[in-house]
């Protein structure tokens, strides 16, 4: 059930505002389809691999979901954000697969009349993504160590390496 991300160049229907890709996140039409004259706040966060987390190198992430729950959990997410936040706009894409250094894992966008509407929205979704939606991570480190996280203990260092 991946979508595929267009990004601004292929016509056609829009994206679904919901979608996993397994290519580079286009976060400028993300915001761009949720943007709208009525939004005096439209917020674009890019969640990025770091390439040092406390201290420990990371060559790379990798996300793997259990993709028609995660869709249907990201869909639900937004409608309670659009409700909870009176958001006009708003659209969620998640990277699957490998996620080298620098590029973004996940993007959110949100448009409200007002900027803080938009920001907290932002904020919220991604926190409770990480919290609840059924994607879990691999963080590579330098010296090839593979540690698994599932949502809910994305802070912590808990996994299980293989």
């Amino acid at each position: 059930m991946v979508h595929p991300d267009p990004g601004p160049s292929v016509a056609g229907p829009p994206p679904p505002p919901c979608r996993l890709v397994r290519a580079p996140i286009d976060g400028a039409s993300l915001l761009a389809a949720v943007s709208s004259g009525d939004a005096g706040g439209n917020v674009l966060f890019l969640g990025t691999t770091r390439g040092v987390t406390d201290g420990v190198v990371t060559r790379g992430l990798e996300y793997e979901a259990h993709e028609p729950l995660a869709l249907r959990m990201l869909d639900d997410l937004r409608a309670e954000a659009i409700a909870r936040f009176n958001l006009s706009g708003c659209a969620v894409a998640h990277r699957l697969g490998a996620v080298p250094v620098g590029a973004a894992s996940i993007a959110i966008a949100a448009a409200a009349p007002h900027r803080r509407e938009a920001f907290a929205a932002a904020e919220w979704l991604l926190g409770r993504i990480k919290e609840v939606v059924p994607i879990w991570k691999c963080d590579e480190g330098a010296d090839g160590t593979r540690t698994w996280i599932h949502p809910g203990d994305m802070r912590s260092a808990v996994g299980v390496e293989r």
